[in-house]
């Protein structure tokens, strides 16, 4: 064997190892992702599930605007009727995903600020128990979303950086999408007293 066909057959297993490294990290970073995408689910799905059992505490310890529990159900149903699989993470699935998500939110921030005009409601130790739960959720969810929004950059940054670049598009592995604010968290909600 020349020596020129040694330095080429050492170059290509260079090569290979680096693409086989390359894409072998490039699994693992996507399926971080798609882990922190199943958190953020998973506090969805807690929120949805809570609901139910809030607007039935509602219902039995107050009488008041039934259009408000109705638009809390329907909001839950539509945000629970849109699951996004780690491969439809668009940065458009995640806004419709996301728009739904805050119709949810609006609704339950009525509910809660209509429970402020009956002291009854207030005073019932279930739903305190479950506007806990509620509050508590949202915060799970914010975390769950700030985790992905992590990993999805780094995954991202993998994607495009040189030369990982060219085994990501060899082997299709495309950027994914970020959580993002929604237009209606631009603007601060006014408290009164």
């Amino acid at each position: 064997m020349s020596k020129t066909t040694i330095i080429v057959v050492v170059v290509i297993l260079l090569f290979g190892a680096y693409g086989c490294s390359t894409y072998n990290g490039l699994v693992g970073k996507d399926e971080t992702v798609n882990s922190a995408w199943a958190k953020v689910q998973t506090q969805y799905q807690r929120r949805a599930d809570l609901i139910p059992n809030l607007v039935n505490t509602v219902k039995g310890a107050a009488d008041f605007e039934k259009s408000t529990l109705s638009a809390v159900m329907e909001a839950r149903s539509k945000a629970t009727s849109i699951n996004l699989t780690a491969e439809q993470l668009t940065p458009e699935n995640i806004q419709k995903f996301q728009a739904a998500q805050d119709q949810l939110s609006g609704t339950l921030s009525r509910l809660l600020a209509v429970s402020e005009n009956y002291p009854n409601l207030k005073a019932n130790q279930n739903f305190l128990d479950l506007q806990a739960q509620l509050e508590g959720t949202e915060n799970r969810i914010g975390v769950a979303r700030n985790d992905f929004n992590d990993v999805v950059k780094e995954y991202n940054q993998s994607v495009r950086t040189f030369p990982a670049a060219l085994f990501a598009g060899m082997f299709g592995f495309k950027q994914k999408g970020y959580f993002e604010a929604s237009q209606s968290a631009q603007t601060a909600p006014t408290v009164k007293f």
